[in-house]
């Protein structure tokens, strides 16, 4: 096999946006030879989509099962609403197809267990989970920089991600959108998985997390658009993470604060880092004087300016299918940045700080509350949209 053949399931903003990605050449080792989705308008969609691009077009389908049963799948990438991601990540494996989710895992942590639990019973299957920043060089960097302890422990954590802005007629593109029973959640479901992720992947779980959540504030939802967690590690640092679809031009600021130094990522293609010349534990201790402190070189960080976004995670999955090489996250990997904004979501509605791991049963129970009273939107006409240059 030199090529493995994906099947997409949902051709909404990133379903069309992975077909393009293929159409385009971006994914040399992978050929789209299905695509399943309930509306028959945006099959035709990816009709003419392929005709636009001189492309085969791949056979439609107007149910994921009978595109899993077609035989013309080695694969499939799931990018459906949130719910449904475990649900069909499931299925595909039971029938012996590898399978990619797009971010979140799912909506919360119980379902997600399933979904490990399946993958796990079935070790030949390549299972992975589309975190596609993991593919950014800043970030690759900055996780290499902490392993590496040259920066000594963690001390503070602190990330401003509030470029997220959204105008009201983005919710009013679906009206599973922005909604408890659709998405499950707002910005900490829907736009922040990709920082949530990051978050974990570099600097570790937190062990605690309070929050303060706005829902709708900005906009016309019943989901949360304004966030404010306080997080503490078990090594006693603290972090802060702050998010917002309500900002514009808005921010993204990634600060990390070691013994020895600090990174920054302020959202641009560059990473700085400040080295202190003595280890702030060891300043403290030695210094005679009384407003010193230790200087402190700044850096700016060499990487390999790579940056392949979804391109780069196809690859890597159809490579692992193909050759056994190295995926950029591994679908169970997809629970730790979930198990984040289960927590800050039960905080939030509790009014109190909440330990990890939490009782997921109880999270379950109070998101029930909120999809039994949940408003889906009426009247809506569903949009697809170009994602390039979102994320």
């Amino acid at each position: 096999m030199s090529k493995i053949r994906l099947g997409i399931i949902g051709y909404g903003n990133m379903g069309s946006g992975h077909t393009k990605n293929i159409f385009k050449g971006k994914c040399p080792e992978v050929a789209l030879t299905a695509i399943a989705d309930i509306n028959p308008e945006r099959l035709e969609m990816a009709r003419r989509l392929a005709a636009e691009m001189n492309m085969p077009c791949p056979a439609l389908f107007d149910d994921a099962s009978k595109m899993m049963d077609s035989g013309l799948c080695d694969a499939i990438l799931v990018a459906v609403p949130h719910y449904d991601h475990p649900r069909y990540v499931i299925e595909a494996l039971e029938k012996g197809l590898h399978a990619m989710s797009e971010k979140p895992a799912g909506v919360y942590t119980k379902q997600v267990r399933e979904m490990i639990a399946v993958a796990d019973q079935h070790p030949e299957l390549t299972f992975g989970m589309m975190f596609n920043q993991r593919t950014n060089c800043v970030y690759r960097k900055m996780r290499e920089i902490l392993q590496s302890g040259e920066l000594g422990e963690i001390r503070r954590t602190s990330w401003i991600i509030t470029n997220w802005y959204r105008p009201q007629s983005y919710y009013d593109s679906g009206a599973w959108r922005a909604t408890w029973s659709g998405e499950g959640g707002g910005v900490l479901l829907n736009q922040c998985p990709h920082q949530l992720d990051l978050w974990q992947w570099i600097c570790g779980m937190p062990v605690t997390m309070d929050v303060k959540m706005h829902f709708g504030k900005w906009h016309d939802i019943e989901v949360e658009d304004d966030v404010t967690a306080y997080c503490t590690y078990a090594n006693g640092a603290t972090g802060t993470f702050i998010t917002s679809t309500g900002d514009t031009p808005g921010s993204n600021r990634f600060e990390i604060v070691c013994d020895g130094g600090t990174l920054l990522c302020d959202g641009k293609d560059e990473l700085i880092m400040y080295k202190l010349d003595v280890p702030e534990p060891e300043f403290t201790k030695t210094y005679k004087g009384g407003f010193g402190h230790p200087n402190a070189e700044r850096i700016v960080v060499e990487t390999d300016g790579e940056n392949p976004q979804h391109p780069g995670v196809l690859n890597a999955f159809a490579a692992h299918i193909l050759r056994g090489e190295p995926l950029v996250a591994d679908g169970r990997e997809g629970i730790n940045g979930l198990t984040i904004s289960n927590a800050m979501h039960l905080s939030a509605w509790l009014g109190q700080e909440v330990k990890i791991p939490f009782d997921e049963d109880l999270y379950y129970d109070e998101l029930m509350k909120r999809v039994a009273t949940s408003r889906r939107k009426v009247n809506v006409e569903s949009v697809v949209a170009d994602t390039e240059g979102t994320y």
